[in-house]
């Protein structure tokens, strides 16, 4: 391998650390054409969607539909007119849908999702809850949560918390804090990670229930060592509106915890070479080289962590400072 590939495999290698299972979801429709793409990362986006593609498509799917009567296809026709925001002429759509034929579960989901987004918030809730009765383990068995964003709305709360939508908490120190195993968390990470980023494709800043949930999947990002993911998730909580110091706190922690990280890589890498160094037997100079090119780039790494790290921190602390003053 040449010394120029294996410093690019290198840097890719220690820049990216995320959860992998998340990544790239596709919507494929029933004539086969793709309506989505997901962004990879654990940091929710939204979907990417091909609206440029969708006039044509639904021509065709209204099309298959008619020669086949198969209501898959009229139901993605459904789907792309909610993307395209013909709230009305879905619904119509839909409900015919369910005349035809009662008690599909992509028919309660696309209507729930309609409702809510045509806010109406207790008939988003009902079918909602229908489409969880038909099909349990849908949305990778998330929906669960979109009935607890749904109820907070219906209630009408104004001092809505991350406990109240997904019954646990983090604490209130620097580094959030929680009894659950390393499994719940993950199923926990997983079911925010969904409905955050269903709701993204939709929904663009501010939102106070997005900033929320943003936040507690920065925290349990932040559990399970992955402090990379746990900044752009907590950067795109604040974007989306989540405020305060706690949420400047768990930044700096995660921040101080990626720094950690290279660090720990870098005494690692050190040890190695010093080892071989020291060693009598014939060692191959590229893999030496390889060994003082990794320890280069974690020692940039932590230089260039330290510095964001340092000018995040004084902006906070001036921010504060004028905000005490004001």
């Amino acid at each position: 391998m040449n010394r120029f590939k294996f410093f690019l495999i290198v840097l890719v290698l220690i820049s990216f650390k995320s959860f992998a299972c998340l990544n790239g979801e596709t919507k494929i429709l029933k004539n086969g054409a793709y309506a989505y793409q997901d962004y990879d990362g654990i940091n929710p986006k939204g979907h990417f969607f091909f609206e440029g593609d969708f006039p044509r498509l639904i021509i065709e799917l209204d099309s298959l539909y008619k020669k086949t009567r198969d209501l898959d296809y009229l139901s993605d026709k459904g789907y792309l007119l909610i993307v395209q925001k013909k709230y009305d002429e879905a619904l119509k759509l839909y409900l015919n849908i369910e005349k035809i034929k009662p008690n599909r579960y992509s028919t309660a989901s696309n209507l729930g999702t309609l409702y809510e987004l045509m806010g109406e918030n207790q008939k988003a809730y009902n079918w909602i809850k229908k489409s969880i009765a038909i099909n349990p383990k849908s949305h990778e068995g998330s929906e669960w949560l979109h009935l607890k964003i749904l109820e907070a709305k219906i209630k009408n709360l104004k001092d809505i918390s991350g406990e109240f939508l997904i019954n646990t908490n983090f604490g209130t120190s620097r580094e959030p804090k929680t009894k659950l195993s390393k499994k719940e968390i993950e199923e926990l990470a997983q079911s925010i990670y969904f409905q955050v980023n269903e709701r993204m494709s939709f929904i663009e800043p501010k939102d106070k229930i997005i900033s929320i949930l943003l936040f507690e999947l920065g925290n349990l990002a932040t559990l399970l060592g992955e402090n990379n993911s746990a900044l752009d998730t907590y950067r795109t909580a604040r974007e989306y509106g989540y405020d305060g110091d706690l949420i400047v706190e768990r930044m700096i922690n995660s921040a101080q915890g990626e720094i950690d990280y290279y660090r720990e890589r870098a005494l690692k890498y050190g040890s190695q070479l010093r080892d071989l160094r020291e060693s009598k037997k014939d060692i191959n100079s590229d893999y030496i080289y390889q060994i003082e090119t990794s320890l280069i780039i974690l020692s940039g790494l932590i230089i260039i962590l330290l510095i964001a790290l340092i000018v995040f921190f004084l902006k906070w602390k001036n921010l504060k400072k004028a905000t005490s003053v004001s």
